[in-house]
């Protein structure tokens, strides 16, 4: 039956009255259904960031090193030699809830389009999932199919997974996040961008054929879920990674030569946003004859066509002489290549169907006027002192105990699922070192690459909570040796029309801006991912944790100068930066006391570019052999931690700083480090001139961990702790 189109369907398909009566003042009458379509899914929060967009212009966007930022598929930056690094980390979370493998496994594709599209031959994916309780019985199904996604595409498609994060918390139960990030390499002189030209220019559509899969996914992907979730499926859409395969090698293939004038991956909103953003972007009209769209269902309609969500397409602008080469190029590679339209000078993109006009939309009204909200945002409430705080067991059974907890243990039981090394370029494996890293072919420039955020902090405090989140990735990195560049981010959050989640959003957008500009770190690409709450059967809403994302990449101009994590044995082990032992929100207190409370550890972000600066200076001067951020856990964690990297132990010393030991040992002060060096008293001696807080606590050898109390654990010991809560959960 024929659907009716009127304000009922419009808000059926997301549109609020104001918007839909907006559509018929640019339209000057009813639209029809694939009108109507067209409309919400370019109006969607998830294609138009109509609630995020006043923020984001808050945030860094340039640096010299920048080539481009926000507004293309993917950000660019100068890495040196004439080389460029094309980077973006964008969100599959409502539809990995519903289907996990799927919805993980398209995640990684469409990240991967994103960045090829450029003219980038993907080098490392990366990821940031949060799941619920694992007390929960479904956590431990999504976590089974997304980690299997992620690999099945990955691997298949021949790009490493290198690193990522997870943590589990009950916010998550019913919407985990699936956070994907891609990274690629080009010739700077070789960027392809989005923006059509040329009147009469042929359209192409490239890839895979369409099918129903992933209809309204972007609306979809715009609206909290309920208890009817799963019966969501037919909004997932199914991947299919040899056929991405073929078509980055026919892509990249065909950039070789002068053919192409613009290009677009079909991602959220498919043929409709790749046509309507390429044709906006070039100030052009766009002629669509979907007769010749290449098609694995019968019976499709213009509608299903224009919002389905097939993947592995593409939409090519060519140059009218040189199609022919590019039809054998994609025909050598045995994928679909279909003229379906061309470029005009209308300003309107124009569909047809059987011979029937089903669309004709003028173009600007259609970016020009899509909503931008600026949403009633409360201001978070600070948290209450943390008070009441005492250690219940000696320092070695909370250390065991933390090392094991859901979000401290190892994550080999994921990384071995996925491929690292395939292609030969992974100098850092996961685990190694505080950030990947992977080696520029033919070159000696290396690229670091991390993901982080802390949704604990952001939840008690979502201003401190986004800066410690691009503080602590630009420390990875600097961890490594590597000098930080850019930003990718992916805020997650929950329904922005409740003001107090828009004034976390406000609030973390805030931090993240500020510690940006104090580190020299601009946002050159992101996402955002809103409405991740899910209704309760008895009514009320359970919003995620504010988690807001961030990826972060940096550059070795000698990628054989980076350093791991790993003890180096009979090295002196220094502590960098001032300790006040913050436990306000910190891991100890969550798994030790059973406690969500307190303010965040405060961060001074002059205190991280001087202490950052200083110890990657020393690294790149070799004085440095082995370093180690510090972050959830604190000092004794962090020890740990490069214990096991190494199978070398350590012996620490009494710290005698006043401090109490729980907080000495497993507080989350920020801007600290944790270093290996052959001479204490003269890296000492180096860091106070430069004005960087540095004491030695311990010396590296053996194969214990030797805590001042003079209780032993072995680094055997510390692994079993450490490595038991993956299987054990997965088992169950």
């Amino acid at each position: 039956m024929k659907k009716t189109v009127d304000l009922s369907l419009a808000q059926e398909f997301g549109l609020t009255p104001e918007e839909y009566d907006r559509v018929l003042k640019i339209m000057g009458r009813t639209p029809s259904l694939t009108e109507l379509g067209v409309f919400s899914v370019m109006w969607s929060e998830h294609c138009s960031y109509k609630s995020s967009r006043k923020w984001l212009r808050t945030l860094p966007t340039t640096a010299p090193w920048v080539i481009h930022g926000p507004g293309e598929n993917a950000g660019v930056v100068d890495i040196g030699e004439g080389y460029a690094a094309i980077f973006k980390m964008e969100s599959h979370n409502h539809p990995s809830f519903i289907e996990p493998y799927q919805g993980a496994a398209t995640g990684v594709g469409g990240i991967l389009r994103d960045v090829f599209t450029m003219g980038a031959r993907p080098v490392a994916n990366l990821n940031a999932l949060r799941f619920g309780s694992p007390e929960t019985p479904r956590t431990r199904q999504i976590i089974d199919g997304v980690v299997r996604g992620i690999g099945g595409y990955g691997n298949c498609v021949g790009v490493p997974t290198v690193g990522g994060e997870i943590n589990f918390h009950p916010a998550y139960d019913g919407n985990p996040l699936v956070n994907a990030m891609t990274v690629g390499i080009a010739r700077k002189d070789r960027i392809f961008l989005s923006a059509a030209a040329g009147v009469g220019n042929p359209v192409v559509y490239v890839g895979s054929r369409t099918g129903r899969d992933g209809i309204h996914g972007a609306t979809m992907s715009s609206a909290e879920f309920d208890e009817n979730a799963l019966a969501k499926r037919p909004t997932v859409q199914v991947g299919d990674p040899f056929i991405e395969k073929l078509l980055i090698e026919a892509c990249l293939e065909l950039m070789a030569t002068d053919a192409i004038v613009a290009i677009q991956d079909m991602g959220a909103a498919g043929l409709t946003s790749s046509s309507v953003e390429m044709a906006g972007k070039g100030g052009v009209g766009i002629e669509l004859d979907l007769d010749a769209v290449p098609q694995r269902e019968p019976g499709m309609t213009a509608y299903e066509m224009m919002l389905s969500e097939s993947q592995e397409r593409m939409l090519i602008v060519l140059r009218p002489d040189r199609t022919e080469i590019a039809r054998k190029i994609f025909e050598k590679w045995e994928l679909d290549f279909a003229v379906i339209g061309h470029l005009t000078d209308t300003g309107h993109i124009v569909v047809k169907h059987k011979g029937a006009v089903e669309a004709d939309i003028p173009l600007d009204p259609l970016a020009e006027q899509a909503p931008i909200y600026d949403r009633p945002a409360t201001t978070p409430v600070a948290p209450a002192p943390l008070e009441g705080v005492h250690a219940p067991l000696s320092l070695d059974a909370m250390l065991l105990r933390l090392v094991g907890s859901p979000d401290l243990a190892s994550r080999a039981w994921v990384w071995n699922q996925y491929d690292s090394t395939v292609g030969g370029q992974t100098v850092r494996r996961p685990g190694a070192a505080d950030a990947a890293i992977v080696k520029i072919e033919d070159t000696t420039l290396g690229l670091a690459l991390t993901t982080d955020c802390t949704p604990r902090y952001c939840q008690a405090d979502p201003k401190t909570g986004g800066a410690q989140a691009v503080a602590e990735a630009w420390r990875n990195i600097t961890a490594t040796g590597a000098r930080p560049l850019a930003v990718t981010d992916n805020l997650n959050f929950g329904n922005p029309e409740k003001p107090e989640i828009m004034g976390q959003f406000v609030a973390a957008i805030e931090g993240m801006g500020e510690a940006c500009r104090a580190l020299d770190f601009p946002v050159v690409s992101g996402n955002v991912s809103l409405y991740n709450e899910t209704r309760q059967p008895d009514g009320s809403t359970m919003s995620i944790l504010p988690t807001p994302a961030i990826g972060a990449l940096g550059v070795l101009e000698d990628v054989s100068k980076a350093i791991g994590l790993g003890m180096t044995d009979g090295a002196a082990v220094v502590l960098v930066g001032e300790t006040r032992g913050e436990l306000g929100q910190s891991i100890w207190l969550r798994e030790i006391l059973g406690r969500e409370e307190g303010p965040p550890p405060r961060v001074d972000l002059a205190a991280e570019k001087r202490n950052g600066d200083f110890v990657r200076a020393e690294i790149l001067n070799g004085t440095i052999s082995a370093c180690h951020d510090l972050a959830d856990g604190g000092i004794l964690v962090g020890v740990a931690e490069m214990v096991m990297a190494s199978r070398i132990g350590c012996e620490l010393e009494s710290p005698d700083s006043g401090i109490r030991p729980e907080a000495f040992w497993f507080g989350e002060d920020q801007a600290r480090y944790l270093v290996c060096v052959s001479d204490a008293e003269d890296f000492c001696a180096r860091a106070e001139k430069a004005g960087v807080p540095a004491r030695l606590i311990g010396r590296a050898g053996g194969s214990d961990l030797i805590l001042p109390s003079g209780v032993t654990i072995s680094a055997a010991r510390l692994a079993v702790a450490h490595e038991a809560f993956f299987p054990a959960l997965m088992e169950r």
